[in-house]
């Protein structure tokens, strides 16, 4: 890996985990082991993963670190919107915590849990399998449809394991009301897959083919 794309990574995966800090910044103490142990499910999933495609595929890496890639006009309001959410189904639980508005379950926790580590190695499955991944809706020079791996499956399978990570923060968390937020972020990410697919059939060639073949966009047998 080069040391500007490195340098890049480094901020990237900073910027992130500043975001898992948010449960324990809203929860105002650190002794909160839930909140650690999200925070290490994603560091042992994030920082193999960075160094593999640093190492394998680093035009990819450059793609998911850069986030001023334009996107389509449409999709501006729902990355505001997303953010927003994102923001929510961190902080929320913290605060949670913090004033004991809701108390769950271990084994709803547990759940959560597993739920992220189910949807981490979804992720990784995906970008594997699809060197054309990308933070904005578009369609890159001498892209390919991709077919294989998850996306036999489903069409958008990086956003169905996001559907699946969404939910799992507040739950890990311990947090009912985490999950309004979360059912928000999961909103607007049915949205999104439903204009995407949208584009690509329109602006992505061979894809009308391939949806006609896989014909469920993020739940096999659903939709």
């Amino acid at each position: 890996m080069e040391a500007g794309q490195l340098k890049k990574t480094l901020g990237f995966l900073l910027v992130v985990i500043a975001f898992f800090a948010l449960p324990l910044v809203a929860a105002g103490t650190i002794y909160w082991p839930e909140a650690w142990i999200m925070v290490l499910i994603y560091l042992a999933w994030a920082l193999p993963v960075l160094i593999w495609l640093g190492r394998n595929n680093p035009e990819l890496l450059k793609q998911r670190m850069d986030i001023t890639r334009r996107t389509q006009e449409w999709d501006k309001l729902i990355l505001i919107l997303g953010v927003i959410c994102y923001l929510g189904f961190f902080v929320i639980p913290g605060l949670d915590f913090r004033f004991g508005w809701s108390e769950m379950p271990v084994y709803l926790e547990i759940a959560g849990f597993v739920g992220m580590v189910l949807a981490f190695s979804a992720m990784f499955l995906v970008m594997r399998e699809n060197t054309y991944l990308s933070r904005a809706v578009e369609v890159q020079e001498g892209q390919k449809v991709i077919t294989t791996g998850p996306y036999k499956y489903v069409r958008h399978p990086l956003y169905a394991a996001m559907l699946v990570y969404c939910i799992s923060v507040p739950v890990s968390l311990g947090s009912y009301y985490g999950i309004i937020p979360a059912l928000g972020m999961v909103a607007l990410m049915l949205v999104r897959t439903s204009r995407e697919d949208k584009f690509l059939h329109e602006n992505l060639p061979g894809y009308e083919e391939y949806a006609q073949k896989t014909r469920y966009r993020l739940v096999p047998g659903v939709w």
